[in-house]
């Protein structure tokens, strides 16, 4: 088995779609053009960003019809295949943040900050206070300080200011908090936990070959997702689980892997 195969893979994917569109703005090519706001596949099919098309219907704005599809096909994916993988296999500021959370590891910043100095639910509330905010003003609000939007930006159209902002999440999250901007305040990364729970594509843990050595969650992103671990086997069925296998390969025992989700179990256990 290939070390850290899934981790090689998630940046093959994340660079390749930032060089796609790269190459659509720089040299013309016409496999994926626009943003993660809103793109399109060879020219024909379109994708766009959910949660900024709520906005923007929030805001009262006339969306689009190839808009409009462009978010249904993204919603359908997500909640039938990915989860909340866009925020682990695309997002660019993962980079970033795994960047941070691998040197707070190295050096033992973890062991320092025993409890956290902030709540997971604050990214739904972001959300709805960007919703309140669409509505009020007109505008789709946190489109205009999307860290995610000014990375994507300066790395296809060279806007300084993105930089600026990756920067303070980097710090952020090294020094304040730990998986503070993607595990607690990112209200995309909290609208794709809504949608994600239903997912096909679950991570699932196997109690009988646990050894309990715990290096699944401290690697996780979101640890409260793998409660399971040391108690029983069963599906991670929280849609906060990014399904970026970060436990599977920490995991010597081979008591995590990908599955796919066991449909009669869940509603029995969710009923």
């Amino acid at each position: 088995m290939i070390k850290n195969k899934y981790l090689i893979l998630r940046r093959f994917v994340q660079i390749s779609i930032m060089v796609l569109y790269f190459g659509a703005n720089a040299w013309g090519w016409n496999i994926l053009i626009g943003n993660l706001s809103s793109s399109k596949i060879l020219g024909l099919i379109p994708m766009s960003d959910p949660y900024a098309v709520l906005q923007m219907f929030a805001s009262g704005a006339i969306i689009a019809s190839d808009i409009f599809i462009g978010a249904l096909i993204a919603i359908l994916f997500y909640s039938i295949i990915g989860g909340r993988a866009f925020c682990s296999w695309v997002c660019p500021v993962n980079m970033i943040t795994d960047l941070a959370n691998y040197i707070r590891r190295k050096f033992g910043l973890n062991r320092i900050q025993k409890k956290q100095p902030a709540t997971r639910s604050m990214r739904y509330w972001i959300i709805a206070i960007s919703l309140v905010i669409s509505a009020i003003f007109g505008v789709a609000a946190f489109e205009f300080i999307s860290p995610i939007s000014m990375l994507h930006r300066g790395i296809i159209f060279g806007l300084g200011f993105g930089w600026a902002a990756i920067l303070i999440i980097f710090l952020f999250d090294l020094f304040v908090l730990k998986n503070g901007w993607c595990g607690h305040i990112c209200p995309l990364g909290g609208f794709y936990s809504l949608i994600g729970r239903f997912s096909l594509i679950r991570v699932e843990h196997q109690e009988e070959k646990c050894t309990l050595c715990m290096k699944c969650k401290e690697v996780c992103p979101e640890s409260q997702v793998l409660f399971m671990v040391g108690k029983s086997s069963g599906q991670v069925l929280l849609g906060e689980c990014t399904n970026c296998a970060r436990c599977i390969e920490v995991c010597d025992d081979d008591a995590l892997n990908f599955s796919i989700r066991d449909l009669l179990n869940s509603k029995n256990k969710e009923s």
